[in-house]
């Protein structure tokens, strides 16, 4: 058990540090000591990121002088997927200072772009030693980046591999629980799910009237809004929606807003909520099938997405959202649909307040219901525990699952069809792709690839991704200038996901902005978005040319025009597109080389 005072930077509940660059960390020489500093400091720098944009891994990466031997010249964190990496940010800031000098990262640099932009840095830069504090936990960009630097003669060393010692252990669990989220739902399958309560010291999350406000302190309150805005999501359940009427925003300065997600078998909820204003920030309501028809349709009226389960259990829920993308997920529910999903498994971590307060009660509710447990010794002990004091409260967290083995077994070709005999070799091969962490994750709109396209006054403007291209230009020509603002504020978003949150919202908020002859004009804007990426970046080229024969589906479950749709019900025009392009470009050289051969 490990016993802290104080969050540490990389803890998913510590502050973000506002500091851009730390003093320099002198080095006298290599050893494990000052090796574990070194890496725990890009933990520290890789949290920066967490709750800005997600869904990305939190990358840091610092630049020593002297091969390892010298001062910190050089520091940088990826902000978002789509953004400048962390190693391009750390040589430029140290420049020539690289020469001969050393890089130390949290995580294994990733590809999910079809390029190697981290790692050409790195090599282009002059530096000879990197220090990586794990591999990469994705089982398509594991080793990959490894192999390639120490093809380029730069010597490479893996904590807990190359370089072993209690201190270099620390280290290593620092830069795990910095990317937990990722290393949680590659090896699981689910997204990283945490539970939040507060309780009186007795016990209670109200008292025995369900009056709830406020058990803990405004400090402790505040680091709840941390929390949210490091979650792609906030799941509570119908009683909490009935009794508290909850907002759910993460009222903290910064970081992205969380999906609101209610779960409720019967969906007796009240037909006003603060839950169903939708101008900010989406919901979602799952329930069981057939639920309260006319309910679901007020809820869709309002912009309230609605999911039906066949059974409504936290784990079905849970591998839904998986599939849609989520890598984080903040529990904020009562003790009944809390036991229920600890019950299911799908809880990974625990963050209690627990307030200097007794309210006693008989029939007051506790944070957990019903578990089943009949004796202690079936007690659940939290792992890693770490205690820290906010305001009059204490924090109690730890994780109720230890962090997997970084190399998930996963079922070969053979044992898959052994396991289900339907699924035979000669079936027609898909590809599947939806976010940048997929293999194909080149495909996605969000993907790094700046565009050059031509404007309405026959200019070229550069775009920072296809995304970023595609959700301005919903409000392009439009005679407003809320409208041009908003064209604007879109192409200096920072990442795609901001892009598409900005321009997502304004079309539900201010629909009368959105340009008339929008839903005409969608298809062949993306298309020629798509054509001048795949046009301009060989290596995408070509890994599109390497589809041909297969079927290719954007694997959204919930975009219905764009997406797959969670049973195959969705349109899937990107699918469709990327192969009409793919098809245009195989034509082109199919044409070129008959021309080359009657030309000969």
């Amino acid at each position: 058990m490990a016993l802290a005072v104080g969050a540490s930077y990389f803890s998913p509940i510590a502050l973000k540090p506002r500091a851009t660059f730390a003093s320099p960390v002198s080095c006298s020489g290599g050893n494990h000591a000052l090796e574990a500093a070194l890496v725990r400091r890009a933990a520290e720098l890789a949290d920066k990121s967490a709750g800005f944009t997600s869904p990305h891994p939190n990358v840091g990466c610092l630049v020593v002088s002297g091969g390892g031997g010298g001062d910190v010249v050089g520091e940088g964190y990826l902000y978002a997927q789509g953004t400048k990496p962390a190693e391009v940010q750390a040589v430029e800031a140290a420049g020539e200072r690289c020469r001969g000098g050393a890089a130390f990262l949290n995580l294994e640099p990733g590809d999910c772009h079809g390029d190697r932009t981290a790692v050409s840095a790195l090599v282009q830069a002059g530096i000879t030693r990197v220090v990586l504090g794990m591999r990469h936990p994705l089982k398509h960009l594991r080793g990959n980046a490894i192999r390639e630097l120490r093809g380029q003669g730069l010597q490479v060393d893996v904590l807990g591999e190359d370089l072993q010692s209690k201190i270099i252990e620390e280290a290593q669990k620092a830069c795990r629980i910095v990317n937990a989220p990722l290393v949680y739902r590659a090896a699981s399958r689910v997204p990283f799910s945490v539970l939040k309560y507060a309780m009186t010291l007795d016990g209670k999350i109200a008292a025995s009237s369900g009056h709830a406000a406020w058990i803990s302190s405004k400090k402790s309150r505040s680091r709840v809004f941390e929390l949210r805005g490091r979650s792609d999501a906030i799941v509570v359940g119908g009683n909490t929606v009935r009794r508290d009427d909850p907002r759910l925003t993460a009222r903290h300065g910064g970081g992205h807003l969380p999906m609101r997600i209610v779960m409720t078998q019967t969906l007796d909820l009240p037909e006003e909520a603060n839950l169903w204003d939708i101008s900010e920030v989406s919901t979602i309501v799952v329930t069981q099938r057939g639920a309260k028809k006319n309910f679901q349709k007020y809820l869709a009226s309002k912009g309230v997405e609605v999911v039906e389960f066949d059974i409504l259990n936290p784990r079905d829920v849970m591998e839904y959202f998986y599939d849609r993308g989520y890598l984080s997920i903040l529990w904020e529910c009562g003790g009944t649909l809390a036991a229920s999903a600890i019950s299911s498994g799908v809880i990974h971590k625990v963050f209690a307040f627990v307030a200097p307060k007794i309210i006693g009660g008989k029939h007051a509710p506790s944070p957990v219901g019903e578990l089943g447990m009949v004796e202690m010794s079936q007690a659940l002990d939290l792992i890693d525990v770490c205690y820290e004091q906010v305001g009059p409260d204490m924090l109690v967290s730890g994780f109720l699952q230890p962090i997997p083995d970084l190399t998930p077994v996963i079922p070969s070709a053979d044992e898959t069809s052994a396991i289900d005999p339907t699924v035979t070799p000669y079936d027609s091969s898909i590809i599947f792709f939806y976010k940048t962490w997929d293999p194909y994750g080149a495909f996605s709109n969000f993907s790094p690839h700046p565009i050059q396209m031509r404007d309405e006054n026959g200019n070229y403007a550069t775009w920072s991704t296809v995304e970023h291209y595609y959700q301005a230009h919903k409000y392009v020509g439009v005679d407003n200038p809320l409208a041009r603002a908003c064209v604007e504020d879109i192409k200096c978003a920072k990442s795609p996901e901001e892009a598409a949150r900005m321009g997502r919202s304004v079309q539900r908020r201010h629909p009368d902005l959105v340009r008339s002859d929008w839903e005409s004009v969608k298809i062949d804007l993306m298309y020629r978005a798509l054509k001048t990426k795949f046009s301009i970046y060989p290596h995408l080229n070509n890994m599109l040319l390497s589809t041909a024969g297969s079927v290719l589906v954007e694997a959204s479950p919930h975009d219905l025009f764009w997406g797959g749709g969670r049973e195959g019900e969705g349109l899937n025009y990107l699918g469709r597109l990327l192969m009409q392009l793919r098809s245009e470009f195989l034509g082109e050289s199919s044409a070129t080389s008959e021309s080359s051969i009657l030309a000969a």
